[in-house]
């Protein structure tokens, strides 16, 4: 009886640290996203794209691992929760702001803490924050909008504020913390894909259940839904098969709309 508890002990020793290491992981995942209509002229575009971060400092082994010039890094909500220093956050910043240009969309853990000192850390550092308004790219061809939404979750989303700020001939990028901001979206919206976080993939699955859709892509009505499982944790520092991520997305137009425009 003492030799399997002592094995019962052993394995769930085991399996919280698997845990944790899942929860700690540093990874840069990176992904070719071909898209219809996409502009040409802003083919290879490269987006770091991280979400999530709650409690979690960021250091030189996130950045080794990016390994390309990047665009833009953009963070897609939760940069911190209630007990976080602004200390680390400005840090965390610091650290991102090597990589590229930073842009930034709310998330529902933002707002447990002094939100408008965030906002004012956010400016100072020069972090373009979206929050229902968009971000304007231009090449002589083409034209590429950033469009960003305050946090879904506690109802601050304005999406149709958001587009009053584009033109009809750009492509829309959307970022949204929470990704049923998809439910909201018309087909005249033009969105061609949306990125966001919020599920943390479900954070600790048994297998293929959990509380929420483990990260990846899908569509919704010709509209191309990229879900990041995240960086940090909530709650508790633990993972278990939606192990903790980063993104290097790389943007392009697709072979087969490229082929159509020419027949």
């Amino acid at each position: 009886m003492i030799y399997f508890i002592g094995i019962i002990l052993i394995c769930a020793l085991l399996l919280i640290t698997y845990m944790w290491v899942e929860a700690h992981k540093v990874t840069v995942e990176k992904k070719e996203i071909q898209l219809e209509h996409f502009p040409e002229s802003f083919n290879g575009l490269k987006v770091f794209f991280i979400s999530d971060i709650h409690t979690r400092t960021i250091d030189d082994r996130l950045l080794d691992q990016v390994d390309e010039p990047i665009d833009l890094v953009i963070i897609g909500g939760d940069l911190m929760e209630k007990g976080v220093s602004f200390e680390r956050v400005s840090r965390n910043l610091d650290k991102l702001s090597e990589i590229a240009p930073i842009y930034f969309v709310w998330g529902n853990n933002d707002y447990e803490v002094d939100f408008r000192r965030l906002d004012v850390l956010l400016k100072d550092k020069g972090v373009t924050i979206l929050d229902n308004t968009c971000a304007r790219f231009e090449t002589d061809e083409d034209v590429l909008h950033l469009i960003g939404v305050d946090d879904p979750t506690l109802h601050r989303d304005d999406l149709r504020l958001a587009i009053q700020d584009t033109d009809e001939r750009g492509y829309r990028i959307l970022v949204s913390h929470n990704p049923k901001i998809v439910e909201k979206l018309k087909k005249e919206d033009h969105i061609g894909v949306v990125l966001s976080g919020h599920t943390h993939g479900g954070q600790i699955r048994f297998f293929k259940w959990g509380i929420a859709a483990r990260g990846g892509i899908s569509r919704h009505d010709g509209t191309l839904l990229f879900i990041s499982n995240g960086f940090g944790y909530t709650q508790l520092p633990f993972r278990l098969c939606a192990p903790a991520q980063t993104h290097v997305l790389t943007f392009s137009r697709s072979t087969s709309s490229k082929t159509r425009r020419t027949t």
